[in-house]
């Protein structure tokens, strides 16, 4: 079962549609009591880096997080902001993140750059493995998913990358650190690319 957390910030719908059609089951965790139950965790995240983070603050399932991480060492992944907010903080806003990956996100910033990259980054972008892991594991041939977004996420630790993407430059756009995991994309919009991401992580 995995437990999808309810702060406010996060496109629940489609995730829970993708889930349902992968017969994975998957319920939503409003509580303390309910994140302390799951098995595994999943922290979605659209929006500012600031508003998500006042939102989980204000849910008052911080600390239970923290325990189910951190301790119980329980399956985590982060979609998106989700993944933005594992880190340290942002460029965004000014409150810390969650700190699970020794990481910071910054924004994409290409000046007068020749090819006239937009900013956010938008639609489909291959990504590349830079370590195995289970949670990308037997991905279909030139992995491609679905991005959305204006800020991106650099490791302090390089071990703690998992996969890469380009865009103007090569960044980190998966992270994974122990049982904390966190992917810049978003599985639930990808197709069969994110169909099998999804199944990895709730074999983990």
């Amino acid at each position: 079962m995995i437990s999808i957390i309810n702060y406010g910030s996060g496109n629940l719908g489609s995730i829970l549609n993708m889930l349902k059609k992968l017969g994975i089951p998957a319920q939503l965790a409003d509580t303390p009591e309910q994140v302390m139950k799951a098995e595994k965790l999943l922290l979605p995240g659209v929006g500012a880096f600031d508003a998500g983070m006042q939102n989980l603050n204000n849910s008052g399932m911080i600390d239970a997080l923290n325990e189910k991480v951190l301790n119980q060492k329980t399956p985590m992944l982060g979609i998106c902001l989700g993944m933005q907010l594992l880190t340290k903080g942002s460029e965004e806003g000014k409150l810390p993140g969650l700190g699970w990956i020794d990481a910071y996100t910054y924004k994409f910033n290409f000046g007068a750059n020749p090819d006239k990259l937009k900013v956010p980054h938008m639609g489909w972008n291959f990504i590349y493995s830079v370590k195995e892991h289970a949670l990308v594991k037997n991905l279909p041939e030139n992995p491609r998913y679905y991005f959305v977004h204006s800020y991106y996420v650099k490791c302090n630790n390089p071990e703690d990358a998992l996969v890469t993407c380009h865009y103007g430059i090569d960044y980190t756009c998966g992270v994974q650190q122990g049982n904390v995991m966190g992917v810049q994309f978003h599985p639930e919009k990808s197709h069969k690319y994110g169909f099998q991401l999804l199944k990895n992580f709730n074999e983990i």
